[in-house]
């Protein structure tokens, strides 16, 4: 979002230049969203996969944004080539008749609420509800929730965003006000200088003045808004302040003293846009920061990426002096402290030796300190030149300057020792989108209208792209620069632009359709995620009197435990949509939601081509080296080219040998497909390893749907087996919701 950092800067001054002398004389008043009718047409609930055990599965997405959400107004503007409003009632049809989702939830940024459009947020959800409400078998089941969205400047303050996801809808269900990170009078806030400057944006784009007269009506509302006492309890507060939970034990304690069942979901936990470098996830196990209660799942896959993987390498190194210290390249990562050295050696000139050694140090040290903003250091640098530095080199869809530990996989690794107990994430895993255009689970198709497929934004002409451009010639561009703190990094959309992605899908093993049936699959972690196309995906342990027991199970054991996989691939999509959405929809609704494309399944599906299965060994004791822990992938199976999917069965014959609790997840791997953003910045190496190009997916491009092949996938939940020699050998027992 450097993008923006700098090319709005020279956009204030053309904006003020325009802005003061005309609107004296002109009235600027804005104006409230549009509110579009909700349809009334219910969904044919399509038929799901039944199972012996009477479970049906069920996709949803738990992690959709409407333009109630400053960030994606701020996207949806026609200056950065975006739409405009996409209100509540555009993200209910498009669930309903666009997705063909069997239940998903509005979660908009807490801190980005008004009082009103939480109120109007509520009644629209309500209303979304009830079209197809049908007590055990309604078409599509809409949750309340909003993000608690928390960013630290530094590893040590860092908690990053948490969905809160409500079982109920009615208001004696749901918390009078969404419950913030950070209130609206926060010096922290970015709108407050982003939100004026965008709205300033109808007088050099007056075809679309009334798009930016709501955005500017949305922020003048927002401003408004008081924080609350924090001295005065929760149920005595009003109903029109902004609440703060500044921590995620407040959060908790705020959700406990209201009491309504709710779930809290950590998401884009390694994604490295806004979680400073070093992020870790082991302070979350500290004290009251983690509520295995309400902290039952995580996301590990959505439409900004794929938090599943660890990887070893670090962003930095500490010193025995406690200083940073730039790691060395390597194959597998490029620290970008390291690029920055290489950029200042290529600019030296003729500097003498010294000198251009003084300025590479200078060059490390602020890249060292800056940040997700380190690509300030040289204004002038395209994205281009920075290669793939920070960034994944292996894994599927990687999060944007993914934080190692950050990821699932790490956080599955983790044992705290605090007051006599040994404390263990136990999250079950799931998939959303994190749309920020109300359009939930787009991935079911991956070629066509890329913008609104993903969260990528671009300038919508050649003289925008030039007023906004972010490349300035410095005084000197020898001399590294001090990068300008804040959000700037976070901005940086022609980089991130190629770790967006469409979005993915949270999977239920659910007894029934209806709510209760939804919410009890979600709370006993009988879930699982998918990047986006809707695979069918069973993991169960089979006991030694041949029962099974589910994936997100818990169980002490002192047997060898076995396994049984069966997985199939997603439905191909035919194009279109089916004529059952062109009844409850307008051709130009059908365009301007569903870009024309809806969930339209074939008879044929894909093959699942191998199962992968991981193992991770949880510390023993703080402190113990992760990497040999996590067995990534542990188990390769093979599957038979089969449209009717693959069934394989494996043991860990070493598991009583070990002396350790054991993890077990998988992932189902379908044939290979085009996706989007699937090459990320299509890095080309020399013949020794090192990237000498990168060709990042440009934001303005709308003729490159940046293809790939690759292995759409699914996780299970995984199942988690204690040693029982250590619960009955009167050491530390693991209590089972943990």
């Amino acid at each position: 979002m450097r993008w923006l950092g700098r090319g709005l800067r020279l956009f204030l001054v053309a904006v003020l230049l325009v802005a003061v002398p005309v609107g004296v004389f002109l009235s600027l008043d804005g104006e409230e969203q549009p509110q579009e009718a909700i349809s009334e047409v219910p969904r044919v609930a399509s038929a799901t996969q039944g199972e012996a055990s009477g479970k049906q599965i069920l996709f949803g997405d738990l992690h959709v944004h409407t333009t109630y959400s400053m960030d994606a107004f701020f996207t949806a503007m026609p200056l950065l080539g975006g739409e405009g409003a996409h209100p509540p009632a555009d993200a209910c049809d498009f669930a309903r008749h666009c997705a063909a989702l069997d239940f998903y939830a509005i979660t908009d940024h807490a801190q980005e609420l008004t009082p009103s459009h939480w109120a109007m947020e509520k009644e629209a959800n309500r209303a979304c509800n009830a079209v197809g409400e049908d007590a055990t078998d309604p078409d599509l089941v809409v949750f309340h929730g909003y993000e608690w969205t928390q960013i630290g400047t530094t590893p040590e303050s860092h908690y990053g965003h948490k969905n809160v996801i409500f079982r109920g809808l009615g208001e004696d269900e749901v918390t009078p006000r969404p419950i913030t990170a950070r209130g609206a009078e926060d010096d922290r806030n970015p709108w407050r200088t982003l939100a004026p400057l965008m709205a300033g944006g109808r007088l050099v784009d007056p075809l679309n003045w009334r798009t930016y007269a709501q955005f500017e009506w949305m922020w003048e509302q927002l401003a408004r808004v008081p924080v609350c006492d924090g001295d005065t309890g929760i149920r005595d507060l009003p109903v029109d302040c902004m609440e703060e939970a500044p921590t995620p034990d407040i959060l908790f304690e705020k959700l406990d003293e209201w009491g309504y069942d709710a779930l809290v979901i950590p998401h884009g936990t390694a994604w490295g846009a806004y979680s400073p470098p070093g992020t870790t996830l082991e302070k979350q196990l500290r004290g009251k920061m983690h509520d295995p209660q309400r902290q039952k799942l995580i996301e590990v896959f959505s439409g900004h990426g794929n938090s599943e993987q660890y990887h070893s390498w670090r962003e930095f190194e500490i010193d025995e002096d406690g200083e940073k210290v730039c790691p060395e390249a390597t194959p597998a990562y490029l620290p970008c402290c390291r690029r920055a050295a290489e950029i200042m050696r290529q600019r030296c000139g003729d500097l003498d030796e010294a000198e251009c050694e003084a300025r590479v140090e200078t060059a490390v040290e602020l890249t060292l300190g800056a940040g997700v903003g380190f690509d300030g250091i040289f204004p002038d640098a395209g994205v281009e030149e920075w290669l793939d530095c920070g960034q994944a080199r292996s894994g599927f869809k990687p999060d944007y300057s993914l934080r190692p530990r950050g990821t699932a996989q790490y956080a599955l690794s983790l044992t705290r020792e605090e007051a006599g107990e040994k404390r263990r994430f136990r999250w079950g895993f799931i998939g959303s989108s994190d749309s920020h255009s109300g359009r939930a689970s787009t991935g079911f198709k991956q070629q066509g209208r890329r913008r609104g497929r993903t969260d990528m934004i671009g300038v919508r002409s050649e003289f925008y792209a030039k007023l906004l451009d972010s490349r300035r010639a410095p005084e000197d561009s020898r001399v590294p620069e001090v990068p300008n703190p804040g959000i700037a990094g976070v901005l940086a959309v022609e980089r991130t632009g190629s770790f967006l992605y469409p979005g993915g899908v949270v999977a239920v093993h659910a007894e029934s359709r209806s709510r209760a049936g939804i919410w009890e699959a979600l709370d006993r972690r009988e879930t699982y995620g998918t990047s986006g196309p809707r695979m069918l995906l069973w993991f169960d342990l089979i006991d030694e009197n041949g029962e099974t027991r589910p994936m997100g199970s818990e169980l002490v054991s002192d047997a060898a435990p076995r396994f049984r996989v069966r997985a199939v691939g997603s439905h191909r999509q035919k194009p279109g949509c089916p004529a059952e959405t062109g009844r409850a929809l307008s051709p130009e609704r059908i365009e301007k939601i569903c870009m024309g494309e809806c969930f339209h399944p074939d008879d044929k599906r894909h093959r699942i081509e191998r199962i992968e299965v991981v193992r991770v060994r949880p510390q023993l004791h703080a402190g113990e080296d992760v990497g040999p822990l996590i067995e990534d992938p542990w188990m390769v199976l093979p599957c038979e080219p089969d449209e009717s999917g693959c069934m394989v069965e494996f043991g860990d014959d070493e598991f009583l040998r070990s002396g350790r609790d054991a993890v077990y997840y998988v992932r189902a791997l379908q044939e290979p497909t085009p996706a989007i953003n699937a090459d990320n910045l299509r890095t080309e190496f020399d013949a020794q390893g090192r990237a000498v190009s990168a060709r990042p997916c440009q934001p303005d491009s709308s003729d490159d749907d940046c293809l790939g092949e690759t292995h759409e996938r699914a996780w299970s939940s995984p199942i988690f087996v204690d040693q029982r020699q250590e619960h009955d050998s009167g050491g530390p027992t693991f209590p089972l919701d943990l």
